[in-house]
């Protein structure tokens, strides 16, 4: 079982960056596609970016594409979401989460990803 934990969360004012980390724990790393999501109070998990296995194929949210950048190391068992321009509508508990089955490609459907963190509280003031 992968165990994923993410840092990276707090406080920033509109236009700010951060970036995100989530760290896990399998050393078959490079088997799962990741994803990051993020939930807002009262909202549903959407997809806020995904990688591939081999970090050659990526998928951004209309809302975050261009702002957000996604990465990943398999050689140290990170995946990156960069964070820039962000906007108050930005704020949510962010996830990541991997996904064993899409061999070639991502998936930005929730229920396609097998393991999740435990969230990482990013709040955008304005």
């Amino acid at each position: 079982q992968v165990q994923l934990v993410e840092s990276g969360g707090g406080l920033v004012q509109a236009g700010g960056s951060l970036r995100l980390s989530c760290a896990a724990s399998e050393r078959t790393f490079s088997s799962y596609a990741m994803g990051w999501f993020r939930q807002a109070p009262g909202k549903e998990r959407d997809i806020v970016a995904a990688i591939s296995r081999s970090d050659y194929i990526t998928y951004y949210a209309d809302s975050v594409s261009g702002r957000f950048t996604v990465s990943r190391d398999n050689a140290k068992n990170l995946v990156y979401l960069q964070m820039n321009s962000l906007k108050p509508e930005d704020t949510a508990v962010y996830y990541c989460a991997a996904d064993r089955t899409s061999a070639v490609g991502v998936s930005k459907y929730k229920d396609q990803y097998d393991y999740w963190g435990q969230g990482t509280q990013v709040t955008v003031s304005s």
